[in-house]
Order: structure tokens, then sequence, then C-alpha cells
């Protein structure tokens, strides 16, 4: 099995991807227990009109295509982002065992930043969730493209 840095170069490359589709870089990865990539997904909400199109349900909906299955019952989510109230509750619906992301979201995340949703005691499953890994990587993408976007408008 691999580190989750290995798991979050992978999630990196997605945000990458985003950056070069003019998204906000953000990027995610689904691995199965076994430690194998099982979906991958970049922000593209703009490019696909759709609102629901975060790195996070993108990987989300490929794992679910890839293994016939909404439900990814001991999986890990990397994200390079602290995820939002929507992929929050896609998260848990989708019965992730554990979440992993790289840059706090101060304004949205629900993580960490602005509410814990995964600690709530309402949900029928648990979600452990790992904070910090390669953070600044993940940091400087979003600087870019937001530094960039200032100065084209």
């Amino acid at each position: 099995m691999h580190s989750n840095e290995f798991y979050m170069h992978r999630a990196l490359d997605q945000a990458h991807l985003a950056l070069a589709a003019e998204e906000v870089p953000v990027g995610a990865v689904v691995v199965s227990a076994e430690g194998e990539v099982i979906g991958e997904g970049f922000n593209a909400p703009v490019g696909r009109h759709d609102p629901t199109a975060h790195a996070e349900v993108q990987a989300l909906r490929d794992a679910g295509r890839r293994t016939d299955n909404y439900r990814l019952t001991g999986c890990t989510l990397y994200v390079t982002v602290e995820p939002c109230l929507m992929c929050t509750g896609a998260i848990i619906h989708a019965r992730i065992k554990r979440v992993v992301y790289g840059a706090p979201e101060p304004r949205t995340g629900m993580a960490q930043s602005r509410a814990n949703l995964f600690a709530q005691p309402w949900h029928n499953h648990d979600v452990e969730v790992v904070s910090g890994i390669l953070a600044a990587p993940a940091r400087r993408l979003l600087k870019t493209f937001f530094e960039k976007r200032r100065q084209s408008s």
C-alpha cells in the first residue's frame, strides 16, 4: 500500500488538469481498501455546465461506474482542498471510510474550517478525516489560479 503523499500526488495531478481547463484547481482520487485508484476527478463545473461537478463528486462518480456500486465502503478519498457542504454529503452517502485532504478551505470547508459535518451524531456512518497532506502545493495551485484570474479581470 502506498503512502498518503503518493495518493495526494495523484490528486494534485488531477488539480493540474483543472487548472489547465481554467477551472478552480482541485483534484481528487478514490482509493480502494486494496490500494488501487478506482476513481479520479477534477473540478469542472464551468466546462460541464454542472454546479455539482466538483472534484470529489467527479471522483466518486468515476469510482461508482468502475465498481458498479455507489457504495464505496472501505475506500479513501484524497482531495487537494477541504470538502464543501455538498461534497461532504456525497462522501457520507457513498460510505467513504476515510477522507484525506491537503489545504484547508476557510470559507466553505466542512471537515474542520467552518464545521465538521463528518463528526455529527445523526449520521449512520463514521468518516475518518486526515488533513494537511501536501497542503503547500495545493495552496500554491489555488493561489496561482486566483492571481491569474485577478490579473485578467
